[in-house]
């Protein structure tokens, strides 16, 4: 409990320090839509650079809308630093909505790749289904028109209730062989957009929650087998007057230069409401700290150690400027910076979960999602920029 005090207090202490210090900028070099399938809608991707310099850039793809019955986990990569993308190829698809993507190569060379399933679709369905049965043929509406209804009809009815219920996971896939063939769908114990982390011990780190169980649980997993198996190793403490079963989502996590690890949460209770919350932990992540205020509005975040062992973190930031924005850490996540704005373009709040790599000559990039106003469907965009 002390140290949870400590935590607290030193993060309500620093905040305010936070507009006087002085703060890297972001230079943008590049800005370009790197998506190929412009009848599709792309979210919540992921970008690692591996070992040899190949980038990985997964996300949920196959979509017709942000809530729909046809996402994929799909991937494309880079051998020229995010100057060209081959084309996407299919890694999952199930016979329900696959979302979101986390991305990571381990140590051994494994790629990892995150997403989880959902009926979130059923409710806009259901709704379409009744205004059918209740109307002419020839009925119509602007969110569903029958064609459409027929698709998701036909989408939906793969599975039947029972089969669709037992579809709901959280999965991991792995490749042995640079990408070439994935495993069949492993069970993780939870899941987040970014996926999991590698440890300095060799442990995978995987901060996240709960989503198809009672409890709802906010905590981190771990992996002693290179991802082969999961098991539950912590919970986070929920701050006073915090309701995290309903208001604390989709974590990330780095190992800082000195051991301790951060975790950070997109957070809907009222307090700090569209904030980021952060978490410590100086033990391996057996316990961590009461969840505190950093004084970063926007969400949700993903969490990088750079080579010269600072920590930058990236986020979403929907509110203008709509678009996407930086902070950089020097003290191992005690104290981030003021923001960078690596993108403030955006037409509104449909955009976001940028996660970023460094390149080999220093330079960044950094993939997000966003629905643009000459874009049919949201696409992934990618900026390459530095701090000066």
């Amino acid at each position: 409990m002390i140290r949870c005090l400590f935590f607290i207090t030193t993060a309500v202490l620093v905040i305010p320090l936070l507009a006087s210090a002085t703060s890297p900028q972001a230079k943008v070099i590049d800005t370009k839509v790197i998506s190929q399938q412009a009848n599709l809608y792309h979210g919540w991707p992921t970008v690692v650079r591996r070992q040899n310099g190949e980038l990985w850039l997964s996300w949920s793809g196959g979509r017709e809308s942000h809530v729909c019955p046809f996402g994929q986990l799909c991937a494309m990569t880079s051998r020229d630093e995010g100057e060209s993308w081959t084309f996407p190829r299919v890694l999952l698809d199930s016979a329900t909505d696959d979302r979101d993507s986390g991305v990571l190569e381990t140590a051994k060379g494994t790629l990892l790749a995150t997403t989880f399933t959902s009926l979130a679709y059923e409710d806009s369905f259901t709704k379409a289904t009744m205004m059918a049965e209740h109307t002419d043929k020839g009925w119509v509406s602007k969110t569903m028109p029958p064609e459409r209804f027929a698709r998701w009809k036909a989408a939906h009815e793969r599975l039947n209730d029972e089969e669709r219920r037992a579809e709901l996971g959280e999965w991991i896939i792995r490749s042995t062989d640079g990408g070439k063939t994935w495993s069949p769908r492993i069970p993780t114990v939870l899941n987040s957009p970014h996926g999991p982390i590698q440890l300095k011990d060799g442990r995978l780190l995987y901060a996240g929650k709960q989503l198809w169980t009672k409890e709802k649980k906010i905590g981190v997993a771990e992996s002693k087998d290179d991802g082969l198996t999961w098991h539950w190793l912590a919970d986070i403490p929920t701050r006073p007057g915090d309701d995290a079963t309903k208001s604390y989502h989709e974590l990330h996590a780095v190992e800082a230069a000195n051991g301790f690890l951060i975790a950070q949460i997109r957070n809907h209770n009222t307090a700090n409401k569209g904030e980021t919350l952060q978490t410590e932990s100086k033990d391996g992540g057996k316990t961590w700290t009461i969840p505190h205020p950093i004084g970063v509005w926007g969400l949700p975040s993903h969490l990088l150690r750079l080579r010269d062992g600072r920590l930058l973190m990236t986020y979403g930031h929907r509110r203008k400027p709509f678009g996407n924005q930086a902070r950089l850490s020097s003290d191992n996540g005690q104290t981030w910076s003021e923001p960078m704005i690596i993108s403030g373009d955006g037409i509104g709040g449909d955009l976001g979960y940028p996660s970023t790599v460094e390149l080999g000559n220093g330079t960044l990039l950094t993939v997000w999602y966003e629905k643009m106003k000459d874009q049919p469907h949201a696409v992934l965009r990618q900026a390459i920029w530095k701090m000066e």
